[in-house]
This record gives structure tokens, sequence and C-alpha cells, in this order.
């Protein structure tokens, strides 16, 4: 019993420094990274896409994701602002999906429906959504709770199933497979898009051959680079956040089943690894963004700082 006491002691000592330190670090970097994201994407070579609109009100969410989930530790108001940005960061990359597969599509109707107007329509509708789905946390959420996995969680076992079901559901799974259909779909399109069109536009197969006047041979390089930038977060968002929406499944599962000190102490430390861990995709567009947003989003990037600069120093001066 001594030996596991010891033990418990550590994985909660060490849980502590991990919520400590990993967290500063995230909010660092990911607050910086971005600060930096708006400035490039507010830039006007690049506002005018809708893709791009997404980018940046996601970016904008993941600013206050950051701030309510890792800086401020205070009651149901910080976590229902934490649960809503979080679920409307994963939303708008989810909408970008969306319009990367109506933009790249061979259909000019489709192709129409990627506008800024219809962007800007979106985030709004995303953002009222999500408000409407967590209202129950005033309701469930309490502080300074002994017996559950986490000090601020909810109030009791139904409110906890309540909100990791809802977590789970439309903050990682709904939003993760909507990225991977809309994802492989934009693939196919793609393809579609770089068949070779002849200039008659005559059926070949089941294929119809697209003219060139009705949509162009390859994306333009702008596209190509968002849609790049946009599979990567997808592809990493998935990662990060399917262990917890998974712990989050287990401890539904295993919620009236009653747990030793030991597996209780891993079990916390499990959870408050993986809850940092959803935390890294909010933090990590920006860095996305430059390795693999080509010479774009770097250009838009330092246009954006040397302005801020040229404006700081005119004041100045």
């Amino acid at each position: 019993m001594s030996s596991n006491t010891i033990f418990i002691n550590y994985i909660n000592h060490l849980s502590s420094d991990l919520d400590r330190y990993l967290s500063i670090g995230i909010l660092l970097f990911g607050t910086i990274g971005n600060i930096l994201n708006c400035l490039a994407l507010s830039q006007r070579p690049l506002r005018s896409n809708p893709c791009v609109l997404y980018f940046l009100a996601s970016s904008i969410a993941s600013i206050i994701t950051l701030i309510s989930g890792v800086l401020v530790r205070l009651l149901s108001v910080r976590v229902y602002i934490l649960f809503n940005s979080r679920t409307i960061a994963s939303w708008l990359i989810m909408l970008a999906t969306c319009d990367r597969w109506l933009s790249s599509s061979i259909h000019t109707h489709y192709r129409q429906m990627s506008t800024l107007k219809n962007a800007q329509r979106n985030i709004i509708a995303a953002i009222f959504l999500s408000s409407v789905a967590y209202v129950q946390i005033f309701y469930c959420y309490e502080a300074n709770l002994t017996n559950a996995p986490l000090q601020c969680n909810g109030k009791n076992t139904w409110c906890r199933l309540l909100i990791n079901s809802e977590f789970v559901s439309i903050t990682v799974l709904i939003p993760s497979m909507t990225m991977f259909i809309f994802g492989i779909l934009t693939i196919l399109n793609i393809r579609k898009v770089t068949l070779r069109p002849n200039q008659s536009g005559i059926k070949t197969g089941n294929v119809q051959i697209i003219n060139n006047k009705e949509h162009p041979q390859r994306l333009k390089k702008s596209d190509r680079y968002l849609l790049l930038m946009l599979l990567i977060q997808v592809i990493l968002l998935t990662l990060f956040s399917l262990p917890q929406a998974i712990l989050n499944l287990y401890n539904n599962i295993t919620l009236y089943e009653t747990e030793s000190p030991l597996n209780a102490a891993i079990n916390n430390f499990i959870l408050n690894l993986f809850l940092l861990l959803t935390y890294v995709t909010n933090g990590m567009p920006f860095y996305i963004y430059t390795l693999s947003g080509g010479t774009i989003f770097r250009k838009a990037l330092r246009d954006s700082v040397q302005g801020c600069i040229h404006k700081l120093t005119g004041r100045r001066g």
C-alpha cells in the first residue's frame, strides 16, 4: 500500500506539472501563432477567398479557446466559452473543407456557392448553433468537485454523461467525419478537373469532358495551397482530438464502476494529458500554414508584419 501511495502521489504531482508547464507552452505558441494568422489572413490578396475567411474566423475562435481553456480557471461561464469556441473552431474548419469541395467541383452551380456571402452566413450559423448546444452547461457545471475526474465538471452523473456525449459527437466525431468525407470528395473533384479536356466537350465513356471555358484545367496555385493547408490541419485535428473523445466514451461506459485510487490517479493523468492535446489543435494552425502554405501565405504574413512595423515607426516618428 505504501508503494501504491507513493506512485499515486507521483502521478498526481506529474499531472500537476504537466498542466502547469505544457499549458504555458501551448498558450504562448498558440496565441502568438493565431495572432499572426489573423494578420496574414486579413491581407487583401487572401481575404476575398471564402476558405481564408473560415481560417480567419477559426483562428479568432482558437484564441478564445486558448484563453478560456488554458489561461483562465473560473466557473461555468469560462467552461461555456471554452466548449463553445472549441466547437466553433472545429466547425469552421469543417465548413472550410466543404467550401474546398464546392470550389473544386466540375459543376458551375456548386462552384458558385463558394462565396464570401455564404461563408459569412455559415459562420454566423455555426456560432449560433454552437451557442445553443452548450446552454445546459450553466446548469450542469460546478467547480471544486471532489468526486469527479476534474475539479470543474458536471455536478452529477447525468450531467457528465450529457457533456461528454455532446463533446464527443458535435465537437469531435461529426466534424472529423464530415472533414474526412468532403476531403475525399475534394480529391476526387481535383482528379476530374485534371482530366485533359477537349475543345468540343464530348462524352468519353461515362465521363463528361469539360470545356476549358467552363472550368480551369487545374486549380489555381492559391487554391492548391489552401487545400494542402486544410488537409494537413484536418488530419492533425482528428489525431489530437480523438484520444479525448475515446477516453470520454470509456469513462461513460465505466461511469458506475468503482476505481481504485491508483487507477483513478492514472485515469486523471491520461485525461489531463489528452485534454491538453486538444488545445494543441487550436495552437498549431499558424505553423501548419507557414510550412504548407507556400509563398502565398508567407508573403501575406511578411506584408502584414511589415505594415504593422511601418505604422508603429510612423507614429513614433
